[in-house]
């Protein structure tokens, strides 16, 4: 008798964003870029800010444990109606922000620095 493993199935990848400030994260991410914190924890008062935010389909984790991602990392995250994003952002009047879109090969491109050095780079690949 042949037993027959079930197949693996993976699912998205969630990123895990180094971060030094909660109140920094909390204005870029949430007031800025308009994501909702699912949860965020704490082992006990006063130590790392660890949670979870989604906008879409976009699910991140920002952490301020030391070995918790590396700042100045990129996370690539296709996007549709980029242009009518960056209008939405610019009217926030972000102090930190005025992001662009620029024609790349693949499409139109949005990059954007958080406080912590990290880049959310959103494409709209084109059809072509």
């Amino acid at each position: 008798m042949m037993i027959t493993m079930p197949q693996p199935q993976l699912s998205p990848a969630i990123p895990i964003l180094r971060t030094f400030d909660a109140t920094r994260a909390h204005e870029f991410y949430i007031d800025f870029l308009g994501f909702t914190i699912d949860w965020e924890h704490r082992f006990a008062p006063g130590m790392p800010l660890y949670l979870q935010i989604s906008r879409d389909g976009l699910t991140l984790h920002l952490s301020e444990h030391h070995g918790d991602g590396t700042p100045g990392t990129t996370v690539f995250v296709p996007v549709e109606g980029i242009r009518a994003w960056q209008q939405e952002l610019i009217a926030k009047g972000y102090g930190y922000a005025r992001p662009e879109v620029v024609d790349v090969p693949w499409g139109r491109q949005m990059e954007i620095a958080d406080p912590f050095g990290n880049r959310l780079r959103f494409c709209e690949l084109s059809d072509d």
